[in-house]
C-alpha cells in the first residue's frame, strides 16, 4: 500500500477502536451509516429524476428549424 493509504487505514483503524470504547458511540455510528444511506438514495432518486425530465424535455418539438 502507498504511505497515503496506510496512513488513512491507520486513522480509520484509531478511531473505530475509540469508537468501541465508548459507550454512546455505537448508536452515533449507526446514525451516521444509516444518514449516509438515506444521502445516497435521495441522490440517486434526483439523478434519475433529472434524467427523465432532460429526456423528456430534449423530446419536444418547438418547430424552430
Amino acid at each position: 500500500m502507498t504511505p497515503l493509504a496506510c496512513t488513512l487505514y491507520a486513522i480509520l483503524r484509531d478511531r473505530f477502536r475509540q469508537l468501541r470504547t465508548t459507550g454512546d458511540a455505537g448508536v452515533t455510528a449507526e446514525l451516521v451509516v444509516v444518514t449516509a444511506l438515506l444521502v445516497a438514495a435521495a441522490i440517486a432518486i434526483l439523478v434519475l429524476f433529472i434524467s427523465r425530465v432532460t429526456a423528456k424535455a430534449e423530446s419536444i418539438q418547438l418547430g424552430l428549424g
